[in-house]
C-alpha cells in the first residue's frame, strides 16, 4: 500500500511539473520574412513569442549583402561581432525549451543571434533553432548554437520559407 502511495504521489509530481514546462519562440527578424514563421509557430505552439530587437535598427542599405562596407556584411565578417539588442527576455529561466528563428546570412545566423545566445543561460534547455531562406540550407546555425550554449541540448533545427503553413510547424515543432 505504501509503495501505491509512493507511486502515486510521484506521478502527480511528474505531471505538476510537466505541466509547468514553458516554451518560447525569439527570433530576429530583419524583414519580416521570419516574423511571420515565428508567429506561426508560436500560435502552433502555444509559446511565448519574443523579438530580439536590434538597439539600432537596419536599414535596407545595411542589408546590402552586395556591398562589402554594409553593416551586415562588416558584422557577417567578424565573427566576433555583437550587435546590441534593444530588449530581454523577462524570466528566461522559466522556459525549458527555446525555438531561435532567423534569417539565414553568409551560411549562418546573424551575429545579433549571436549576442542573444550569450546573454542568457541556456543550461538544461532545449534549442531549437529555426531559419528562414528562399534558397540556402541552415548551414553551420546549430553547430555555432552549440558551441554559444554547450550546456544546452541543440538540435539540427530546420530551414522554412515565409509561405510555411502553421500546420506543418505545428507538426514539425511536436518532435521536441
Amino acid at each position: 500500500m505504501k509503495k501505491l502511495l509512493a507511486i502515486i504521489l510521484m506521478g502527480g509530481f511528474m505531471m505538476a511539473t510537466t505541466a509547468e514546462a514553458k516554451t518560447l519562440v525569439a527570433y530576429f527578424s530583419a524583414t519580416g520574412t521570419t516574423a511571420q514563421v515565428a508567429e506561426k509557430l508560436a500560435k502552433a505552439t502555444g509559446a511565448d513569442l519574443f523579438e530580439i530587437k536590434p538597439e539600432q535598427p537596419y536599414t535596407e542599405a545595411d542589408l546590402n549583402w552586395h556591398d562589402s562596407q554594409s553593416r551586415s556584411s562588416v558584422e557577417m565578417n567578424d565573427t566576433s561581432s555583437r550587435p546590441a539588442i534593444a530588449n530581454k527576455v523577462e524570466n528566461m529561466a522559466q522556459y525549458d525549451t527555446v525555438f531561435i528563428g532567423s534569417p539565414i546570412w553568409w551560411g549562418r545566423e546573424p551575429s545579433i543571434i549571436d549576442t542573444f545566445m550569450e546573454s542568457y543561460d541556456f543550461s538544461g534547455k532545449k534549442v531549437i533553432p529555426f531559419v528562414t531562406s528562399g534558397s540556402s540550407g541552415i548551414g553551420d546555425t546549430a553547430k555555432n548554437l552549440k558551441a554559444l550554449a554547450p550546456n544546452a541540448t541543440v538540435d539540427t533545427g530546420k530551414r522554412f520559407s515565409s509561405s510555411v503553413s502553421e500546420e506543418v510547424l505545428a507538426d514539425w515543432a511536436k518532435q521536441f
